[in-house]
């Protein structure tokens, strides 16, 4: 039996149905237990437990017994031997592989998962915090911040683990110093900020005698917080839920008789109700959902973490491993992504070796093409790197044979992540999480800063030049012509009395961005560099011609939101890679598909064709001032050529 008081709640005698809904009715919080080696991961857990009321009796009489064995406390209950059931753990002391326990309050559900803390078992705290949503991170309070302990706040805030406790342990031993918790949190906290933790709930503690885990205790009264029991049943979790991006994978068509066709599976993100108007990925189908059906009924709204099938208005051809999404805001596509992998295997990465790549609900065939960096734990800083080893982490470009739909994993976990597995063996290799190639599209000014304006007006700018300010941006493969009618649209729209800036890829790469290469993240970073100037160019009344390969459709989309939808038009140059190849006399081609140059679109790289270019021009069919012309007729037809200016034309 348990013993009394372990769910502290008087349904459970009076009204067990009663109960049970109550139970069904709590959140659940996943969290995990991290840090160094004998920071007291263990015996933090087993105090959790015990001075909760949540072992059962059979149970703590084995720890008891066991304690007098192969106890470490002296003659005291080691509470550790609750969480280290292997052998060997109970034999050395340590922690080896992630141990879960389940309990539940009046509050809130639980599942804790202990990891290990030695740096040679860093994948087995990689797979315990996966599905996390608050790391514990234990301190020695005797020795303070150490490498390991970087390094589990580190991949922490890689795997986006939100809510981060800092426990500083064994404060008995330091005879309960404020001062020692106050320099331990001082420092922590310098680290954090470097690592992306902004806001951690810090708590002194000593795990062995019960201070400040379930009840406050005598001996820190300095202490103002709650106990750390107290703040893991408040902890607002459920604003961490993603109810903006529906993302419904399709794990299964559901035929059970003639009349019925429903889409199973777990609702990732977001949030789906009857009528609403789905994308059906990657067929690109579109319908409307008919039902929400479940084992107990229908539903007026299915969220993140339900299971249920979909039906709809239309009979489409959906199958297994598809994905419903809404249609105003569908994830990404490619065939490459870029991301942070733990490498978690005895042998090394091997770039350009194929692999099997899980993500979603979707296994496909890929090699990690090229190893961007390593990430020294130690000090956080990168460094070149060929290849990745057991338990390291670093950045990397992984291109598939099939293309994957995916957020970044910081917006979605379930998405965004994905595992490397060997073809032969099956084992799992490595962990990935899809990373954002958009850092500078996403950072934060810093907030001291102020954007000064201009006196003059957008209307005064249009009256002198009398054109509207207007970014074009020419996209294509390299060859498909991009430069040569950037250049002669510039010729056309000068002569015609118009205030230009040409902005091109190549130029830029010898200059502001000469500093960047070609990998997925740095073409990105050169687009989001243009088209910041573009935006300047643009405020200044005048018209902006950019050419640049700009390969991937999401990145152009943030292109176009930066510099304002309004004055953003795309025109995709279109050519077949066999007459850009032939037109090609740099040697550009030849240098990738010899591999000089990594990630070539079109090579060894997907360019993602615009599915929603303001203008399509077949550049081989037609030749350069044709194409200046279909331009010049479409920027008279939105506006942007005043036709008052006929003087200067």
């Amino acid at each position: 039996m348990v013993s009394a008081g372990a769910h502290r709640s008087d349904l459970i005698a009076q009204d067990i149905l009663g109960y049970l809904r109550e139970h069904e009715q709590k959140d659940l919080l996943r969290f995990l237990t991290c840090g160094s080696v004998d920071d007291g991961k263990s015996t933090l857990i087993g105090r959790l437990l015990h001075d909760s009321k949540m072992i059962y009796e059979d149970q703590l009489a084995a720890v008891e017994a066991d304690s007098a064995t192969v106890g470490s406390v002296g003659g005291d209950l080691d509470l550790a031997l609750l969480m280290d059931g292997l052998k060997a753990e109970r034999e050395q002391g340590i922690t080896i592989d992630v141990a879960y326990r389940y309990f539940s309050t009046a509050r809130r559900k639980f599942i804790i998962a202990d990891t290990p803390g030695h740096e040679q078992y860093t994948r087995n705290m990689v797979t315990g915090a996966s599905n996390c949503q608050l790391a514990i991170i234990l301190i020695d309070a005797r020795n303070g911040v150490r490498p390991q302990t970087k390094r589990h706040s580190y991949i922490a805030s890689l795997l986006g683990i939100k809510h981060i406790v800092v426990a500083i342990n064994k404060m008995d031993l330091v005879d309960y110093s404020k001062d020692r918790y106050e320099e331990i949190r001082d420092h922590y906290m310098e680290c954090g900020e470097r690592l992306g933790i902004t806001d951690p709930f810090f708590i002194p503690m000593s795990a062995l005698r019960g201070d400040w885990v379930v009840e406050p205790g005598e001996n820190m009264d300095w202490f103002e917080g709650p106990p750390l029991m107290d703040y893991l049943e408040t902890v607002p979790i459920v604003a961490d839920q993603n109810l903006e991006d529906l993302r419904l994978p399709v794990q299964l068509v559901s035929r059970p008789d003639l009349d019925f066709r429903g889409y199973a599976g777990t609702v990732a993100s977001g949030v789906v109700r009857p009528g609403d108007e789905v994308l059906v990925l990657p067929s690109g189908k579109t319908s409307h959902v008919d039902r929400i059906v479940t084992f107990d009924g229908d539903l007026e709204l299915a969220g993140p973490g339900m299971a249920v099938s979909i039906t709809l208005t239309e009979d489409l051809d959906v199958s297994r491993g598809d994905m419903l999404v809404h249609p105003a805001n569908p994830p990404a596509r490619s065939h490459d992504v870029d991301a942070m992998i733990v490498w978690m295997a005895e042998q090394e990465l091997v770039p350009g070796k194929e692999y099997l790549v899980r993500q979603s609900n979707r296994t496909s065939t890929g090699a990690v093409s090229s190893v961007q960096h390593r990430v020294d734990i130690n000090t956080l800083e990168t460094e070149p790197a060929p290849t990745l080893e057991l338990n390291e982490i670093g950045r990397c470009t992984v291109t598939l044979d099939q293309e994957i739909l995916y957020d970044p994993y910081r917006r979605n976990r379930h998405t965004g992540a994905f595992i490397l597995i060997d073809r032969l063996t099956n084992a799992t290799l490595a962990a990935g999480m899809i990373t954002e190639d958009e850092t500078g599209w996403t950072a934060t000014p810093d907030e001291h800063l102020t954007r000064h304006l201009s006196e003059i007006t957008g209307n005064e700018r249009e009256a002198r030049y009398g054109q509207k300010a207007v970014t074009i941006l020419l996209t294509g493969l390299t060859g498909a012509g991009k430069s040569t009618i950037a250049t002669a649209l510039e010729r056309r729209l000068f002569d015609r009395g118009r205030s230009t800036v040409r902005l091109d890829g190549e130029n830029l790469r010898l200059g502001i961005s000469k500093d960047l290469g070609f990998s997925s993240q740095e073409r990105s970073e050169n687009l989001r560099r243009a088209s910041e100037v573009a935006r300047l160019v643009n405020d200044q009344g005048l018209i902006c011609i950019m050419a640049m390969v700009a390969p991937k459709e999401h990145v152009r989309d943030m292109a176009r939101d930066l510099v304002g939808p309004d004055r953003f038009v795309e025109v995709h140059l279109d050519a077949p890679i066999e007459v850009c190849r032939a037109r090609d006399t740099s040697g550009l081609y030849a240098a990738a598909d010899r591999g000089s140059i990594p990630q070539f679109p079109g090579v060894t790289a997907t360019y993602d064709i615009p599915a929603n270019a303001d203008l399509v021009l077949d550049t081989v069919d037609n030749d350069i001032p044709t194409c200046v012309n279909r331009i010049v007729e479409y920027l008279v037809e939105r506006g942007d050529l005043n036709p008052r200016r006929t003087s200067a034309e």
